[in-house]
């Protein structure tokens, strides 16, 4: 193991889990810096997103916001993330490569050889020249046994460019079996250094029913859940602590309906979905249904909003520990409530490292 990684490693020895969040790069027009989150209960921020292009190279996606925009007192929310690393020492920033916008392309590049050294050498440009500890991948989603083969030689030729005694890999991918069975999860698990495990989006805008979109555990085998998720990739050969399990910093929103299972009849908020910050809505009472482990509020603009609270991102952290997994991650940082009492990436970090 080189210097440099070895010193990552030990400079983060105080936290035994991993507490990591998204930072979306267009949330600096909102003002929502970097600099505004709380480091103390955070360890690794993945700032998103990079692009990927059909013949593999990889571009910050917003150079403005990226590199020139005044933030933090520094030149933009990247800088900005890099300045803070040398206040944290125990901070990892990685590079998130993909979201929504590239599920066309990933296939593409993933499929080539060419494309696919392209796409690595082209992430480690950007790495070296940012100071940052690595990349993320977001592809939605390898759908088919062969993107599933493309993306493990995908992974392979990442990790000849980013190699592991120096680099951090990771991958985003849901909590769908549909999805996950499409992969050799064993032979990803040895390129990855964490699977960001998204165990949420169950139910929104697209289902044809309401339901719980972070839930813990489902009441029925056909739902998905965050435990059912957790459980396949482990029984698929990946280290627990290798995964990493996904919190929602937003509830999603449906109307006219008092609960899960029933028809979808609509959604409020902004695309269905509310800011964790926003919730509970106003002029309704928070509840937890324990048996799922999700927080929800019923009425006013929002209908039936499910979303995590406190209290079950506590559950959640907890299932991590007793499950031997890796941490948690958060999307996304900047919709946390500001008081500490309420903030769920506080209440996971402390959670997580409280004996």
């Amino acid at each position: 193991m080189s210097s440099s990684r070895k010193s990552r490693i030990s400079n983060a020895s105080n936290v035994m889990y991993t507490n990591a969040v998204y930072y979306p790069n267009h949330r600096v027009y909102k003002g929502d810096t970097p600099g505004s989150l709380n480091y103390a209960c955070i360890n690794r921020v993945y700032y998103a997103f990079a692009n990927v292009m059909a013949d593999g190279s990889v571009f910050l996606s917003d150079e403005w916001a990226d590199a020139r925009a005044p933030c933090d007192g520094v030149q933009g929310a990247l800088g900005s993330l890099m300045h803070l690393k040398q206040r944290y020492p125990h901070l990892q920033v990685v590079l998130s490569i993909g979201g929504g916008g590239s599920a066309d392309t990933f296939p593409i590049v993933a499929s080539n050889t060419l494309l696919r050294d392209n796409f690595a050498r082209s992430a480690r440009g950007l790495v070296e020249a940012s100071g940052l500890d690595g990349i993320d991948i977001v592809w939605e989603y390898p759908c088919t046994a062969q993107q599933g083969n493309d993306f493990l030689a995908l992974l392979a030729a990442v990790r000849l460019h980013l190699p592991e005694d120096h680099y951090l890999l990771t991958a985003a991918l849901p909590a769908a079996k549909a999805i996950l069975q499409c992969i050799d999860l064993r032979r990803a698990a040895e390129y990855l250094d964490a699977i960001n495990l998204i165990a949420y989006d169950f139910f929104g805008t697209w289902t044809h029913k309401s339901g719980h979109h972070s839930q813990l555990y489902s009441m029925s085998k056909d739902e998905p859940s965050g435990a059912s998720g957790v459980q396949y990739l482990m029984a698929s050969g990946v280290p627990g602590k290798k995964i990493l399990l996904g919190i929602p910093l937003f509830g999603r929103s449906f109307l006219h309906v008092a609960g899960p299972g029933h028809k979808n009849k609509g959604t409020g908020g902004e695309d269905g979905s509310f800011e964790y910050s926003q919730l509970p809505r106003k002029g309704t009472k928070e509840q937890v249904d324990k048996r799922a482990v999700a927080a929800q509020c019923i009425g006013g603009d929002g209908g039936f909003v499910t979303y995590d609270n406190p209290d079950t991102v506590k559950v959640k952290a907890t299932f991590c520990k007793q499950k031997g997994l890796g941490g948690l991650f958060y999307w996304s940082a900047p919709s946390d409530a500001k008081d500490s009492k309420r903030s769920l990436i506080t209440a996971g970090f402390r959670t997580l490292h409280s004996s």
